[in-house]
């Protein structure tokens, strides 16, 4: 069995909108939240400021941690096709922007990032991702 620790945050503005990210790795393109894969070694909390800040050019700081979420994927349901199931665990803060401006990652694992309210949301082709971490968050 592989395995994948990552750690996403919730973030959301002064108008009670949240940032997301848009995933294009998967079988079809979906919204997600803003975070991923820890590096080996590297600490829970600084890989989601390390991944906020390419994903959308925000620089973040946490502010609490959520939860963590855990789910077996069997291997005929991984992106990457593969016979291995896929243990992955998710890491959720919440997070406040200290700085930097929207901008869109290059040649990662997400193409855009945007500011949803949670009406919006509800319309988006989303993983299960984003309404775990807003439940985690009580925002839904």
């Amino acid at each position: 069995m592989d395995l994948r620790v990552a750690a996403y945050a919730v973030v959301t503005d002064e108008d009670d909108r949240v940032l997301l990210a848009r995933w294009t790795e998967g079988r079809r393109m979906a919204w997600t939240m803003p975070g991923g894969g820890l590096e080996p070694g590297e600490d829970p909390e600084l890989a989601v400021r390390r991944e906020l800040r390419e994903e959308t050019g925000f620089r973040i700081e946490t502010t609490a941690l959520l939860g963590i979420h855990s789910r077996v994927i069997p291997g005929s349901q991984r992106v990457h096709k593969r016979t291995d199931p896929l243990h992955t665990i998710r890491i959720v803060y919440r997070a406040r922007i200290t700085g930097g401006i929207l901008r869109f990652e290059q040649n990662g694992s997400t193409d855009m990032a945007a500011w949803f309210t949670l009406a919006e949301i509800n319309e988006l082709q989303r993983v299960k991702l984003v309404d775990i971490a807003l439940r985690m968050a009580g925002i839904l």
